[in-house]
């Protein structure tokens, strides 16, 4: 039977799993939902963009006060105060207004740097050296599900639609906010794992379990800024900001892309639901995979996995370059024949595929992050978790920014930079920690 420790990983899993199904889904209907009502004669002067782009950056900002948030009211308890707001922004677009929708997303920022923070130490403390990277693609597997059916059940409802009318909106929000309520309640699942599961039963472990939860809000800030002077941290700083890159490419360029190619003729909408469905098949595969796989990665290291996420992110890449049109960003309408692909004419086939790539490196990435910080960071997992959403938030608002005036080449080219330099900077710090196996904490920087 399954100890409590992993019942806890996998409720967390599950419950982050219906959470993001009706956020995730809300967010990528957000902005045609607000053009629907905008042309009712409603809603004026309300964006979808704005609205995205207020949440990442509360996001970013919030990261820094989040530890101090968990330090008080315990990892647990933080997550469920995140996930009412979650539950709270869904609703807002069943009868939306825009003071509510610009006061809910700076909520939502707030709420996503505390569910986050929350998450990222619950997952260490129910983990060891030896299962984190285990937990940590299970927890990735299950949660990363939420692509696959929000965008299926998105699929499935607005086929045909060109404006969705106040009828289907009210009913797919409706639904939405049930499914995030059911993952709200089964957070109070929850529950603290017996000191003798996992661990030895030293008093060291029993004190570095709980010392997150007992230490005061202004000592985790400065824990935070500590962390944050570290060569361990700063290193990883790199491929925290290239998460957060190829974020906002598969979260929110890639669909506009594939939407604004006119090659693919009637079926541009919905191939935006079916390439995000494989994209959650991507990140399930890889989350599974290297969850299974977690005492390989043991005993030869989280880079071989990184170097496998490389290759299959470098080829998305170059794939997404040569199919799509370079103006596909930012708009359907094309003047300039050199802005179509100039070596394949574009494929469906080839769009869907890369879909499934972002997604399955994206898993290699998240999962390996994720186990190098529940590993090296142990005794401060709430700061280290923090700066690691805090960087990747800042890179994807920077990111959204930046997407509606350049075009496909050079946003690719910004993310192939990072990506190289992320990965390396990985393979530095894993390198360090495994050089020296006795030495615990890392190394901090006068």
């Amino acid at each position: 039977m399954a100890d409590r420790s992993t019942i806890n990983v996998v409720i967390l899993g599950l419950s982050f799993m219906f959470i993001f199904t009706a956020f995730n889904t809300a967010g990528m209907i957000e902005e045609t939902v607000i053009q629907s009502v905008q042309e009712e004669g409603k809603f004026d002067g309300g964006s979808g963009y704005i609205s995205l782009a207020i949440i990442y950056t509360v996001f970013a900002v919030a990261n820094w006060g989040a530890p101090s948030v968990v330090s008080v009211c315990g990892p647990r308890n933080s997550m469920v105060i995140g996930a009412v707001i979650y539950c709270l922004f869904i609703a807002v677009f069943i009868y939306p207004m825009v003071w509510a929708l610009y006061v809910g997303s700076v909520l939502l920022g707030l709420a996503a740097a505390i569910l986050w923070t929350g998450e990222g130490s619950f997952l260490t403390l129910n983990s060891t050296p030896e299962t984190i990277g285990r937990n940590s693609g299970i927890f990735w597997a299950l949660q990363a599900s939420s692509l696959l059916f929000g965008n299926l059940f998105v699929w499935q409802e607005f086929t045909g639609k060109e404006i969705i009318d106040a009828k289907t909106r009210i009913q797919v929000y409706v639904v939405l906010l049930v499914v995030s309520c059911v993952g709200t309640l089964m957070l109070f699942l929850l529950r603290n794992k017996k000191p003798s599961e996992d661990r030895s039963v030293s008093q060291d472990d029993n004190r570095n379990s709980g010392n997150e939860s007992n230490e005061g809000p202004l000592k985790a800030f400065k824990r935070s800024i500590q962390l944050f002077k570290t060569k361990e941290m700063l290193l990883l700083g790199v491929c925290f900001a290239y998460t957060g890159l190829e974020l906002n490419l598969y979260s929110g360029v890639y669909g506009t892309c594939i939407g604004n190619t006119k090659a693919f003729g009637e079926e541009a909408k919905s191939l935006i639901g079916i390439s995000g469905a494989f994209l959650g098949a991507g990140e399930i595969i890889g989350g599974a995979a290297f969850g299974l796989s977690g005492k390989l990665a043991n005993r030869h290291g989280r880079d071989p996995i990184i170097l496998f996420g490389f290759i299959v992110h470098m080829t998305a890449f170059y794939l997404i370059y040569i199919n799509l049109p370079q103006s596909s960003p930012i708009t359907e309408i094309v003047t300039d024949a050199s802005y179509y692909p100039v070596l394949i004419q574009s494929n469906k086939y080839v769009a869907v595929l890369c879909g499934f790539l972002l997604g399955l490196g994206d898993s290699c990435y998240n999962t390996q992050v994720y186990s190098l910080l529940g590993s090296l960071f142990s005794e401060d997992s709430a700061p280290a978790f923090a700066l690691f959403f805090f960087t990747q938030s800042m890179t994807a608002a920077a990111g959204f920014f930046y997407s509606t005036y350049l075009l496909l080449q050079w946003q690719l080219l910004i993310v192939v930079v990072f990506c190289v330099a992320g990965t390396l900077a990985f393979f530095q710090v894993e390198w360090m920690s495994t050089s020296h196996p006795s030495k615990k904490g890392y190394t901090q920087i006068n």
